[in-house]
């Protein structure tokens, strides 16, 4: 089953925003800059699901209109988790702004996601 059932304006499937077009566009927004933010799950399991859910509130809550989310399937496109090194799912990647950083699990955590990607909260 297609990841789509989880697409938004700001959560998008990897295949129509996967450019570094958009990562560059992004990283050069001035002040308020987006976060890119990847995760990676394992088909439309519940843990998946709770992870898209999670993690699409804690970017409501804390950074509403500044971060894009890509939500990609390992089953549909496993090639890209060689490409990010990815051995376990789900697994949210902050790829922008630089340094990258990663978390494992259901995202369930608010704390623990914000300091293990390494993120501040837009005021």
């Amino acid at each position: 089953m297609s990841s789509s059932g989880w697409t938004s304006d700001r959560l998008r499937d990897v295949e129509s925003s996967n450019t570094p077009e958009t990562s560059r566009d992004l990283a050069v927004q001035g002040p308020r800059q987006a976060y890119v933010l990847r995760l990676f799950v394992a088909g439309m399991t519940a843990r998946s699901t709770r992870a898209v859910e999670n993690i699409r509130a804690i970017c409501e809550e804390h950074f509403a209109g500044a971060y894009e989310l890509e939500v990609i399937n390992l089953y549909e496109q496993p090639a890209l988790a060689t490409g990010e090194q990815i051995i376990a799912a789900p697994t949210c990647v902050k790829a922008l702004p630089l340094p990258a950083r990663r978390v494992i699990g259901d995202m369930s955590n608010t704390a623990r996601v914000l300091a293990g990607l390494d993120l501040v909260e837009h005021t």
